[in-house]
């Protein structure tokens, strides 16, 4: 089964596969808090206001924002899916450097945040079954 990005569905399947494996992720050492607005959402109403947070050594993406966040992150859905999903480091530096990725407040804690994502096993297999449960488009 595969649900839109961001979708309420999708976010409670992401939910359910980061508590299945949560025992065995390495915890992250950079705590962040960080606010991302979507626009150009092919579903809803255009926009969507979501927080990636980063605390007690694990790292969940939520509907909502938080109230003091570190930076706010704000993209274009295309641009959000290959980098969240996707896990594309090209589209990345490629969307910034176009303009479609605009930070407000402190970039060091989104960059810090961008290494300190452990890349193993555990991370991987999240990764995976993430991009399994997104519908394409």
């Amino acid at each position: 089964m595969s649900f839109a990005f961001l979708s309420d569905e999708w976010i409670t399947a992401a939910r359910e596969i980061r508590t299945r494996h949560e025992s065995a992720a390495t915890a992250l050492t950079l705590e962040a808090k960080i606010n991302l607005l979507i626009t150009e959402v092919p579903f809803g109403g255009g926009t969507i206001h979501s927080y990636m947070e980063a605390t007690n050594g694990r790292l969940d993406l939520e509907l909502g924002a938080l109230d003091s966040p570190d930076c706010t992150v704000t993209t274009d859905y295309a641009t959000a899916r290959a980098l969240l999903v996707d896990q594309d480091p090209a589209a990345a530096m490629q969307a910034f450097m176009s303009g479609r990725i605009k930070v407000q407040g402190d970039m060091m804690k989104l960059m810090a945040m961008q290494t300190s994502v452990p890349d193993d096993e555990v991370a991987r297999l999240v990764a995976d079954e993430i991009r399994q449960i997104t519908s394409a488009g």
